[in-house]
């Protein structure tokens, strides 16, 4: 719960934050007439603004906060900025890069939103947010309050999730995966293709059977199945990401081809092809959304190849897509790749390579870019030795 004082008296509600954000101690009653100067800094002073004036308003107020927050510092020259870029390690840069993201989105969370208990929102010029409120955060019983930034988060995922992002095609029509909200939405497109063009292992003639390792939205599952294989069982233990598969496996018509189980990595049996995409980045989330991109110490990575042997049937392959810009980042070396590998008594079948197209990649004002720059994303055909 947080509370506020508004007229003299104390007032509460359910806070709720999916990005793991504790409730708020300091909380002042904002309206339009609140400059954003003073919004900003309030904000920085660890001070939320529990917003009661126009909708609108309020949106305008968190754009002149994100311009604040995003305006070049003047307190370092040019030279300075040049000289510690020399100095800096990637590993550093990327450290500095989460730090000051982490503290961005601080800032930014300090609007706030509060939410009748049917999802709509009481506010002058609100949106219509129930639908995509529901989806997210189901049936409430009381008001609740979040940061104006996630509810913007919520409404453009919900505006994906009815749209669906388009991924290949079959027989001239377009099909497209309907991401939900906390499950990585297939925007990039490079591994896609990878899979596309993977050659099929020869074991699948026998028994075409096939694992999908970490479903998410059920993307490669669908891929595998427009590839002829006439199993697959995809497996994933985050109920949103199993919900997420079943609607795309559902609205496709392949839920006979395609079983969904929860469970952390593999089912108890075996495969001729395992296909596995883990999160790319060695790190430590900041939040359940980020599960996704993170996956601290490589433990999804290192338990997907210590377990790939025992569910492979003779002559199957395990397919890992990886990018290796960890590897740009100096938060894992290629050798250390190999080494699990070879202790995992796996082998490399071969190996298809892509560079993302992504926005970033051509961004030189990214605190990553020497990095993006230099990423090639890796459909790994694993084999037992």
């Amino acid at each position: 719960m947080i509370q506020w004082d508004e007229d003299g008296q104390i007032h509460s509600a359910k806070w709720h934050s999916e990005n793991g954000i504790a409730p708020h101690q300091k909380i002042q009653v904002a309206d339009d007439t609140l400059t954003a100067d003073i919004a900003y800094r309030l904000a920085c002073e660890g001070t939320a603004m529990l917003y009661k004036g126009d909708f609108q308003n309020a949106r305008q107020l968190l754009q002149a906060l994100v311009r604040r927050v995003d305006k070049p510092s003047k307190k370092s020259t040019r030279a300075d900025r040049v000289a510690k870029e020399k100095t800096k390690t990637p590993l550093d840069t990327f450290n500095l890069h989460r730090l000051a993201q982490s503290q961005r989105a601080r800032i930014l969370g300090m609007v706030l939103i509060p939410i009748n208990t049917d999802h709509s929102i009481s506010l002058r010029r609100a949106p219509d947010v129930a639908r995509a409120c529901l989806e997210v955060y189901g049936e409430q019983a009381e008001p609740y309050v979040i940061s104006l930034r996630e509810l913007l988060g919520v409404i453009s995922a919900h505006e994906w999730r009815k749209k669906g992002v388009p991924v290949l095609a079959r027989d001239d029509e377009e099909i497209r995966i309907h991401p939900h909200y906390g499950v990585f939405s297939p925007i990039r497109g490079e591994y896609i293709e990878l899979v596309l063009k993977a050659p099929l292992p020869i074991a699948l003639k026998q028994n075409s059977i096939a694992f999908d390792i970490g479903v998410g939205t059920g993307v490669l599952s669908v891929v595998l199945a427009m590839r002829e294989i006439k199993k697959i069982i995809a497996t994933d233990p985050d109920d949103r990401a199993i919900a997420c598969a079943q609607d795309n496996i559902d609205r496709l018509r392949l839920s006979e081809q395609i079983e969904i189980q929860k469970t952390n990595l593999f089912p108890t049996a075996k495969a001729a092809l395992i296909v596995c995409n883990p999160p790319w980045l060695p790190a430590r989330p900041s939040s359940s959304l980020e599960h996704s991109v993170y996956d601290p110490d490589s433990q999804m990575l290192k338990g997907f190849l210590s377990k790939l042997k025992e569910h492979l049937l003779p002559g199957g392959e395990g397919w890992l897509i990886l990018s290796d810009l960890a590897e740009h980042l100096g938060l894992r070396s290629r050798e250390e790749l190999l080494s699990w590998f070879d202790a995992a008594g796996l082998k490399v079948a071969g190996r298809l390579d892509t560079k993302p197209q992504h926005q970033k990649v051509f961004d030189k004002t990214d605190a990553l870019h020497a990095a993006r720059s230099k990423e090639v994303t890796s459909l790994w055909r694993l084999s037992t030795k």
